[in-house]
């Protein structure tokens, strides 16, 4: 008691806290809670069972580090309890080459959700070919419980290697809802929605909608890094418009208030939540049914060896069960 009476002494004048470093969202009530010992409560979330509102939201495959981060990934979400979304699976449409990177099945596990991963150019291609079967024998292969589809007109026209979307996105999701029998998924990729979009988006029987907002990993500014070389740089503007998730949920819980036509009743709110705490607010703001999503906080981990990873999770799993016994939040 004495060292640690010294410690208090020794560090209370490192410790000063000041208005300006105040997280201003949140009524804290020490009195209504216990320390929580049981971690999270389950949820249902795109039929199976989850021990914490998270997701490894797609990032990696077919390169020469994916399969140890893939792996990784798989584990940390077999061991806490959450989902995970593919990286783009093109690579392995047609050649088996890299397909070791993407199968992580017996890695998560059975109950837990895996999800595959296409962008909307490669969905508009096989399904204007009426080629939807590669689709399928893709979802078969990875022994996924279904399809992420990445809409990303930003990223294919700043990609040197890009391809041209010809028809507006919104019509090519339709069309694969007519054709196939899995559960989709549609997101972004860093810059986010508007309300428009989402609209659309939530009047589809889609199983989730994935925010990918603006305020993360923005792959449009990825492919203009890129390409340094080309004149591409005086597209920069483009790279920096988009929506936040808060934002992004704002419109969502309007469209909810106001239309009677949703279909999609859930939501993987991801783009730059930078804690638990960023992802505990959202959650305990959306109207729908959601989980929050990490890409680069998971993939800063991932990277090394598993305990690392695994020490990141485990605090996010602890600060959320600490965020639901003493903070409220405010309207």
């Amino acid at each position: 008691m004495s060292n640690r009476k010294n410690d208090h002494i020794e560090l209370a004048f490192q410790s000063q806290t000041s208005r300006d470093t105040l997280d201003n969202r949140f009524y804290y009530e020490p009195l209504l809670s216990g320390h929580p010992t049981e971690g999270l409560n389950p949820l249902t979330f795109l039929g199976k069972t989850f021990r914490a509102p998270l997701w490894v939201s797609s990032m990696t495959g077919g390169t020469d580090s994916a399969l140890k981060i893939n792996q990784n990934l798989a584990r940390a979400c077999n061991e806490f309890g959450f989902g995970m979304g593919l990286g783009s699976c093109r690579s392995i449409l047609s050649d088996n080459e890299h397909f070791a990177d993407f199968d992580m099945r017996n890695i998560i596990g059975d109950d837990l959700p895996l999800f595959a991963n296409l962008g909307i150019s490669q969905i508009e291609q096989l399904v204007g070919n009426n080629k939807t079967t590669e689709i399928e024998e893709l979802v078969k292969r990875l022994r996924a419980d279904g399809l992420i589809v990445h809409v990303n007109p930003l990223q294919e026209w700043f990609q040197p290697e890009g391809d041209i979307i010809k028809h507006p996105p919104i019509n090519t999701i339709k069309r694969l809802l007519d054709k196939v029998h899995f559960p989709v998924i549609v997101k972004e990729v860093g810059q986010g929605m508007g309300p428009a979009s989402l609209r659309e988006l939530l009047k589809l029987p889609l199983e989730a909608v994935e925010f990918a907002a603006f305020g993360g990993t923005n792959f449009a500014a990825i492919e203009r890094l890129r390409d340094q070389k080309s004149d591409i740089h005086l597209l920069e503007p483009f790279s920096k418009i988009g929506m936040d998730a808060y934002e992004m949920l704002e419109f969502v819980n309007q469209i909810v208030d106001r239309e009677c036509e949703i279909q999609c009743k859930q939501l993987i709110i991801s783009g730059g939540i930078n804690s638990y705490l960023d992802g505990y607010y959202l959650l305990q703001k959306s109207q729908l049914h959601a989980i929050y999503g990490q890409a680069w906080a998971f993939l800063k981990y991932a990277r090394e060896d598993y305990e690392q990873l695994r020490q990141y999770v485990a605090a996010q799993v602890k600060g959320l069960a600490m965020a639901y016994a003493y903070l409220r939040i405010k309207s």
